[in-house]
């Protein structure tokens, strides 16, 4: 007969298919209670009807318990306020403080239910606690100053009918009495109790808890030994062998049922471990494979320099790359199953929201468009591709390439304004070339020798100009080609001596003092001769150009310490300055002069290409080139050249090397990074 049952149970075992998993909570309530036996179902609903019988009488006992307790506290907490109020309503009224506080103290004392007694006024301000009283100040105590009792307008009329309520404290209940104090008619003030709860009837309510408890405790244990016999006999197995072919059919090869079982049931068990060794078997040969591609696969993924997005057929989002995350500023944060619109900045959210709705709705397989955002300020191209299965029916998500084109449109933006600039330069003394010379071509014969001269004058001057824009443009190109600058020791000694020696006759002419302040020994620099002495000419070229007739120009040098947090000089009479930007040792250089100075405005574009200050203050010419090239090749050397200015003051151009000393990598890694900057 065991035979024959236990063949049956093997026969239900193999035919049944795996169950699937079922959707909603009743389905899947209903497919758990099937599984227990009739036995066990019985066992639990008798156990389920007593436990919710015991809880009912229990319940209306403890509320009755708890009622009663609540109604005698609040009748003695009455019965001792009244008693109170009595004894010394006479002492209130004659004034007769100290012995109110000794009645009062020997009435605490007396009862151990008693939390605490207050005494408040008229105005139901507390001049005497018990326990705790106020220290006298002033005539008045700390509780008068600070504490005031807020009570009903009718509580005067209530004298043998006292406020009472009960609230919980950190140290249990307490009940409140609140009794107007009155003698011969006169409201006196009020006296406020706090009493204790009935410590027998709380014993009495936790004892019932306890047996309660001990009770349902007693069921309990009753109903899990029957269920634990029932459940070694038949049930565990029958449970093992389900859970495991649910472990199998979900893909968990390593599946096993370990039971110390013989005859039928113990062979089938048997039989599903073997079965599932050669299913894990069978799994970890293609795993490896499987693994290793998903790898490359999220690795390309992962370093694409592109962002990469996948959605799911309903827009939501499944993976991002990491270039994607910082393009739309998403970084540390769990997109998978968000909303790609809902995730995406207002503005290009409804740029994407009509390409990305026609994709998921069959309409068009693919989009391509150029967004643009303001914080920050880049341009994005995004395109769309729909993701289908194999016979190309029905949808299986969407891939979402997006690539920024912020450098490219600069680029493209930079490269219109170089040409549109220096055509514009070009033209201006071309045209003014060609046009004294077309006047000497056709009227040489009525012109008179000094006017040919004067032409020919002009048209030199204009040529000289045209060729100081090509030598500036070139100077510009070869700073930006990226080529490298050969850096040696120098000092700048000579160089500084040779600009001001080159300046002298143009300084005297002009009535311009030219003075170099140098430390004892600057130290030498890192950097390239010819270069450098480009930057002191044209820096100097500049002061000189812009000062003011019996001006200053100094030019000063200065080793430049790390702590310094002087502000820079705008006249002769300053102090050296310099600005922290880098750990490098550095040696400072200034050109400063007493010209008219530079607006604050006109400061923020010193440095870019054609700019030129005199177009608005000065009539002095030049190309609006030089203060950009002297940036890009301080920008070589991996220095940093700025401005300070005060209109009507001054000017000071100022520019620092790294010295000698400093590790060359680092100055071609600080160079490097400058240059990045710069672009």
């Amino acid at each position: 007969m065991a035979s024959t049952s236990s063949q049956a149970i093997s026969d239900r075992g193999k035919n049944q298919p795996p169950p699937q998993d079922p959707k909603g909570f009743w389905e899947r309530v209903k497919i758990w209670w099937s599984e227990f036996s009739l036995q066990t179902k019985l066992l639990a609903i008798a156990t389920l009807a007593v436990s919710m019988l015991m809880t009912g009488i229990t319940f209306f006992v403890l509320n009755g318990i708890q009622r009663d307790a609540g109604i005698n506290d609040t009748r003695y907490a009455r019965d001792l306020g009244l008693l109170l109020s009595g004894n010394v309503s006479e002492l209130i009224s004659k004034g007769k403080e100290r012995e109110l506080g000794s009645v009062a103290e020997k009435f605490w004392r007396s009862s151990k239910s008693l939390r605490y007694i207050f005494f408040a006024d008229k105005e139901g301000l507390i001049y005497l606690g018990i326990p705790v009283s106020g220290t006298p100040i002033n005539g008045y105590s700390e509780l008068q100053l600070t504490r005031r009792l807020t009570l009903p307008e009718n509580f005067k009329k209530r004298s043998q009918n006292p406020l009472i309520r009960q609230h919980l404290t950190p140290q249990g209940q307490v009940t409140d009495v609140f009794v107007p104090l009155t003698w011969e008619g006169e409201f006196l003030g009020t006296l406020a109790l706090g009493v204790n709860p009935n410590e027998k009837a709380l014993a009495n309510a936790a004892l019932t808890r306890e047996v309660t408890v001990a009770v349902f405790i007693s069921i309990w244990v009753l109903v899990i030994l029957g269920a634990v016999i029932n459940t070694l006999t038949i049930t565990r197995p029958v449970k093992e062998l389900l859970r495991g072919v649910r472990e199998i059919a979900s893909g968990k090869f390593d599946a096993r049922i370990s039971m110390p079982i013989s005859g039928e049931l113990g062979e089938l068990l048997n039989s599903f471990n073997a079965m599932a060794l050669q299913l894990e078997a069978y799994d970890e040969a293609n795993i490896e494979e499987l693994t290793s591609a998903q790898v490359k696969q999220q690795s390309l993924i992962a370093t694409m320099a592109d962002g990469a997005l996948l959605l799911d057929e309903e827009g939501k989002i499944v993976l991002a790359n990491p270039t994607a995350k910082r393009l739309f500023r998403w970084e540390g944060r769990n997109l998978e199953g968000q909303e790609l619109l809902n995730e995406l900045p207002e503005i290009l959210s409804n740029e994407l929201h009509d390409s990305l709705t026609s994709i998921l709705n069959r309409s068009s397989e693919s989009n391509d468009l150029r967004c643009s955002l303001d914080e920050p300020n880049r341009t994005l191209r995004i395109v769309l591709q729909s993701v289908r299965d194999p016979n190309r029916e029905t949808l299986k998500g969407i891939a979402v390439t997006v690539q920024d084109l912020t450098r490219e449109v600069e680029l493209n933006a930079a490269q219109s304004r170089f040409i549109s600039n220096v055509s514009h330069e070009l033209r201006t003394p071309l045209f003014n070339i060609k046009s004294y010379i077309e006047t000497l071509h056709d009227l040489g014969d009525k012109l008179s020798e000094a006017e040919k001269i004067e032409f020919l004058g002009v048209a030199n001057s204009e040529a000289d100009r045209l060729t100081r824009l090509v030598n500036d443009v070139l100077d510009l190109s070869k700073l930006e080609s990226g080529r490298s600058v050969q850096f040696e020791s120098i000092d700048l000694q000579p160089a500084l001596e040779q600009t001001l020696r080159n300046y002298k006759l143009n300084a005297d002419e002009k009535k311009v003092l030219l003075k170099l302040d140098l430390n004892e020994d600057i130290p030498k620099v890192l950097g390239n001769w010819d270069l450098l002495l480009q930057v002191l000419d044209n820096l100097v070229g500049n002061a000189l150009k812009f000062n003011k007739a019996g001006g200053l120009l100094i030019l000063r040098s200065y080793t430049w310490p790390d702590t310094c947090t002087a502000e820079p000089p705008i006249n002769k009479d300053s102090a050296p300055f310099c600005e922290l930007i880098s750990p490098l040792p550095r040696l400072r250089v200034e050109i400063s002069d007493t010209g008219s100075g530079i607006s604050k405005e006109a400061q923020e574009s010193i440095f870019d290409r054609f700019y030129r200050v005199e177009n608005s203050v000065h009539t002095e010419v030049g190309t609006g080139l030089g203060l950009s090239i002297a940036q890009g090749i301080i920008q070589k050397h991996g220095g940093k050249i700025g401005i300070a200015s005060e209109p009507g003051t001054g000017t000071t151009f100022w520019f620092d090397l790294p010295l000698e000393q400093a590790d060359a990598d680092e100055v071609y890694l600080q160079a490097e990074r400058s240059n990045q900057l710069a672009i």
